[in-house]
């Protein structure tokens, strides 16, 4: 007998197939996207990737432009979900930038293609309102962030904040682009000289004396030695020192 939990069933399972539908056009638009570029990428191609006729992607979005903001809206939630869900916002500055640095990285490695889409290609000529207030979302708190950290003088001051984010990000997006394009293999290693190298750049001066970076600035050895770690006298010229002083 047909009741309303059998009406509701059916329902759901159409909702769900809509919902499915949906994705694989996200999905198919964003990999295109990110490998051709906006220009580059047509309706049809996006059709014959999803293997889902026009009427169903035209009844969803109804232009290209319509799609690519989609897709933006889409990853770029995702990437703020990545940054910002259970962040510690009370962590030290140096161990903040660690975990917000780590959580880009995360993102970048678990999903190459929204990160290549959002980051290395040009979004301004099509975005519309609501693209850009989800963008703000996403790096309103980054910002509001350093504000506070140049407030306490955790970050140098003699920069905008929105400077700060700009030269860090860069540097970030940069070593990816070097690693797509095979000029640099971006290793852990590499990651995190480049994180050192940005907290150094970008750090205030008290900051930088009260939290070395992991390995830096080392001044004993394992055993408790002085002058065993880099930037230490040589042991040579300590010797020297000594003889003078006698």
């Amino acid at each position: 007998m047909w009741n309303n939990h059998s009406a509701m069933t059916v329902a759901a399972e159409a909702a769900a197939k809509e919902e499915k539908k949906t994705q694989l056009i996200l999905s198919a638009a964003l990999e295109l996207f990110a490998e051709r570029g906006f220009h580059g990428t047509s309706i049809p191609l996006v059709l014959g990737r999803a293997g889902v006729g026009a009427s169903s992607l035209y009844r969803r979005f109804e232009s290209k432009e319509a799609l690519v903001n989609a897709v933006f809206r889409d990853a770029k939630r995702r990437l703020a979900a990545a940054l910002h869900e259970g962040l510690d916002a009370g962590l030290p500055p140096r161990a903040l930038f660690g975990e917000f640095w780590a959580r880009l990285a995360s993102f970048a490695r678990r999903e190459p293609v929204a990160f290549r889409f959002l980051e290395l290609q040009d979004h301004a000529p099509y975005l519309d309102a609501e693209s850009r207030a989800v963008e703000l979302a996403a790096l309103g708190p980054i910002y509001l962030t350093c504000l506070d950290l140049q407030r306490r003088g955790a970050l140098r001051d003699d920069l905008p904040a929105g400077a700060l984010i700009a030269f860090a990000w860069g540097a970030f997006v940069g070593l990816f682009k070097a690693e797509r394009t095979h000029h640099l293999p971006v290793t852990d290693a590499a990651l995190d000289a480049a994180r050192d190298a940005c907290w150094r750049a970008f750090a205030g001066e008290g900051d930088r004396r009260k939290e070395p970076t992991d390995g830096d600035d080392l001044r004993h050895d394992r055993g408790g030695r002085p002058g065993c770690g880099p930037g230490a006298r040589p042991r040579h010229a300590r010797r020297k020192r000594r003889l003078r002083a006698r």
